[in-house]
């Protein structure tokens, strides 16, 4: 990379700890949370999946795909486990195109309903 780094954006207002606006309780906010990327990765933890990856700054690695065993997903990364030879990936999701999963996908929906697709 040329020293250049991804900051994430910050908006006014954006704190954790604040009262969501109108009639929807924290219990709600926290349901539609749910719904994110990392929550969705971390209900299919131990499935194989296609990672498909972009490296903007890179000439040698502009566009990978990891395959393999997701182990752990967080707000910034996803650490997949390659079954093939037992290397383990630690991805930054800012570099993240799109997940394909080898298998029914587990997710909860905002009304905290749990679907199989």
């Amino acid at each position: 990379m040329n020293g250049n780094f991804f900051q994430n954006p910050t908006f006014p207002g954006n704190q954790l700890n604040e009262t969501p606006p109108g009639n929807i309780s924290s219990q709600d906010t926290l349901i539609m949370e749910q719904s994110l990327i990392e929550n969705i990765l971390r209900l299919n933890k131990g499935k194989k999946v296609k990672a498909y990856v972009s490296y903007p700054e890179s000439s040698a690695w502009q566009n990978k795909i990891y395959d393999g065993i997701i182990e752990q997903a967080g707000r910034d990364h996803l650490i997949i486990r390659d079954i093939k030879d037992n290397t383990w990936y630690l991805i930054r999701m800012i570099y993240l195109n799109y997940v394909e999963f080898e298998e029914k996908i587990n997710y909860v929906n905002t009304y905290n309903e749990n679907l199989n697709y």
